[in-house]
């Protein structure tokens, strides 16, 4: 539970912008384009952050690492809160790009730590579940908080939560070995092999996603007549999709398996954004869209998180981890200033299409590792 929340909390202000998008357009006289650009300076710094994370992760252990990106979630949270235009919020979301950075390194550490073999696909994907409980709590329950403490007061609600969560990290989680234990890192930056594959595959699934999650209530609100909470409800339905879609791909990925898994989920993701631009046709496609995005696109991430862990080698899970969540945040930062151009002149169907564009592109690196990998094994075998 403790990982599955540090999941959550290191993106949930990027998942509160989009759900609350429509308030802070209006509240901060942003413009759609100028939103976009908040996930682009949060993913931004988490992609060039992350790679150096993962490395401080393998050299001070998941505990420490866990009490930090908690305890800078809540101050990135608080500054969002206190912002009172775009200058303090872009300052704000690109702390929060530190907390984004640990997440994944830390939390894979932890699992293999603990966990045994046997059961840590099922394990990473009930934590990786957490960044999709994010999505729902910034969705659902904060963004009707919202209605009636006021964007900022459901904001600093949740900074309060995650200050909480850093007490709750350092009371609960076993003592970090000593550095002279711990095995010397690799000093290499640059992905090799599957990690530099998944990585290409996590860039276009990410510019993907990231549009989705910010735009998708202020097409409902612009678009499709939806008022500011029900929008904030698609995002909802995305996230309880996704908590369902990671667990479950998660545990589907075993060795042999895993390897197919990502081209196919982009596929499917494919389809999700077809089925978001035909909302404008009917309104119930959008929720189908909404739902087979977190199915589908975002079990992409969980699954290629399971294959690291599965081939990392030792004092290398941390490093690799922050690789390829190097790629996936590098498309965070790309994605949604691009939709942004499109959203910004109302052409959000052309926007779907380039998501689905995204995706296509993400399943094809994802099928031409495959092919290689089972051709490299099979030499291997032979």
């Amino acid at each position: 539970m403790l990982l599955t929340c540090a999941m959550a909390f290191s993106m949930l202000q990027l998942f509160l912008l989009g759900a609350l998008g429509p308030r802070l357009v209006e509240a901060l006289d942003i413009t759609p384009t100028m939103l976009g650009l908040t996930t682009t300076v949060g993913f931004g710094t988490a992609a060039v952050l992350s790679p150096s994370g993962g490395r401080m992760v393998d050299r001070i252990g998941p505990r420490r690492s866990l009490v930090l990106l908690f305890l800078v979630s809540a101050l990135a949270l608080a500054l969002i809160g206190a912002a009172p235009g775009a200058g303090l919020l872009l300052g704000a979301v690109a702390l929060g790009g530190i907390p984004q950075a640990l997440a994944n390194p830390a939390t894979n550490k932890a699992i293999l730590a603990t966990v045994e073999p046997a059961r840590r696909g099922a394990v990473t994907g009930v934590k990786q579940s957490g960044v999709q409980l994010g999505a729902f709590a910034a969705g659902l329950p904060l963004a009707a908080l919202a209605g009636g403490l006021g964007w900022r007061g459901a904001v600093w609600t949740a900074a309060g939560v995650a200050l909480l969560a850093g007490v709750w990290a350092l009371r609960a989680l076993p003592a970090d070995p000593s550095s002279a234990s711990v095995p010397p890192a690799s000093t290499s930056y640059r992905p090799r092999g599957m990690v530099a594959w998944l990585a290409g595959f996590s860039l276009f699934l990410g510019a993907g996603i990231a549009s989705v999650n910010t735009y998708l209530a202020l097409y409902g609100v612009e678009r499709l007549g939806m008022g500011p909470t029900v929008a904030g409800g698609l995002v909802a339905a995305l996230g309880v999709a996704g908590i369902l879609g990671r667990i479950g791909w998660s545990k589907a990925a075993r060795p042999g398996r895993a390897e197919w898994l990502p081209g196919l989920l982009a596929c499917g993701a494919v389809g999700a954004a077809a089925l978001l631009a035909a909302g404008l046709l009917a309104i119930p496609l959008v929720w189908a869209g909404a739902v087979a995005i977190g199915v589908f696109a975002v079990s992409g991430n969980a699954v290629s998180m399971v294959l690291v862990m599965q081939r990392a080698v030792p004092g290398r899970a941390g490093a690799d981890s922050a690789l390829v969540a190097a790629g996936f945040f590098a498309g965070f930062a790309v994605g949604p200033p691009l939709f942004g151009l499109l959203a910004e002149s109302g052409r959000y169907g052309t926007g779907w299409l380039l998501v689905a564009v995204e995706f296509a592109a993400a399943g094809a690196v994802a099928f031409l590792w495959s092919v290689r990998d089972r051709r490299l094994r099979t030499v291997t075998a032979g």
